[in-house]
């Protein structure tokens, strides 16, 4: 065991050297050329990590095991699915926050569906995304090739602010919102629990009647007859509704996308053309008049 440990960490001290050798300021080309390299290196690295125990960044960064332990037992502390929550989110975001702001209406920061609810809202506003392989933490600037290494910094380095002071997990409601529909729409469809529709169903219904009581007037009644559409109807398993019947942000389709590109294409060709004949024009002042005169001999020729 001592002499596999041994291995172990002379590969980690190469694999660390090659990280080191590799900053970001300089890695575009290299990049380019060899792809998403260093994302392999970190790959490697955090295999190694894993082998011993680390973690990729608690061994960059962090040289006492017992503060490596307390950030471990602090991290564990947080119950909730940061992945699920985004993809809750992105569900609000896409298919009711349209209707909402086209009704011109405020969501009550008791609805669980409004943002305060998210707990990781404020990390994922502190995002920065780059470029591809560039992402940027908005609290400390580092830099990471991957939003999964972000998260996990998140976690490891930032996750004293997060407010755990409440139960407040955005992944709790997607059961009602279908998240396992937008996370895994390429997954062959599992066969309908109905117990478990029933449940989501009643999740749902429970959360338009608290985010949109029909006695608070005609926006909120109209909110509430499209989110049980938007979502609730679906909860079934007699083939009934399906999730987002009402649809969502509107993205451009391709062919709009490629008649105004050909539009744009074109519009300098005929401004082009214009500019021509009238210079043209302009270059021949006599042209009109011998025309004329043409027409007029012509004219009297045939008078006569």
């Amino acid at each position: 065991m001592g002499r596999a440990t041994e291995i172990v960490s002379i590969l980690l001290l190469i694999a660390l050297s090659l990280q080191r050798a590799l900053p970001i300021s300089s890695f575009s080309y290299t990049t380019q050329v060899l792809g998403n390299g260093r994302e392999i290196i970190e790959e490697i690295l955090g295999t190694f990590y894993a082998v011993l125990g680390l973690n990729l960044e608690d061994f960059e960064e962090s040289a006492d095991p017992r503060n490596l332990k307390q950030e471990r037992d602090h991290a564990h502390e947080v119950h909730c699915s940061r992945e699920r929550s985004r993809a809750a989110w992105k569900i609000i975001e896409e298919y009711l926050m349209p209707f909402v702001e086209q009704e011109l209406y405020q969501i009550s920061s008791s609805c669980k569906l409004h943002p305060d609810n998210d707990l990781f809202r404020d990390q994922e506003q502190h995002k920065i995304h780059v470029d591809t392989n560039e992402w940027h933490c908005g609290y400390c600037k580092k830099s990471f090739f991957a939003e999964k290494f972000l998260d996990q910094h998140f976690d490891n380095r930032h996750n004293n602010l997060l407010n755990v002071s409440h139960s407040k997990c955005l992944a709790d409601l997607c059961g009602a919102l279908h998240c396992d529909l937008v996370m895994n729409s390429r997954a062959p469809k599992a066969k309908c629990n109905p117990a478990a529709a029933v449940r989501n169903r009643h999740l749902c219904e429970s959360l338009a009647d608290s985010c949109f009581p029909v006695n608070r007037g005609l926006s909120a009644s109209r909110l509430h007859e499209i989110f049980l559409h938007q979502f609730c109807d679906a909860h079934t398993c007699s083939g009934g509704g399906k999730p987002f019947s009402r649809g969502g942000l509107k993205q451009p389709s391709i062919l709009y996308l490629a008649i105004s590109i050909l539009t744009l294409m074109m519009l300098p060709m005929f401004y082009l053309i214009v500019y021509l004949y009238h210079r043209n024009e302009k270059g021949n002042p006599g042209a009109e008049a011998h025309l004329t005169t043409w027409a007029e001999s012509k004219a009297l020729l045939v008078g006569q």
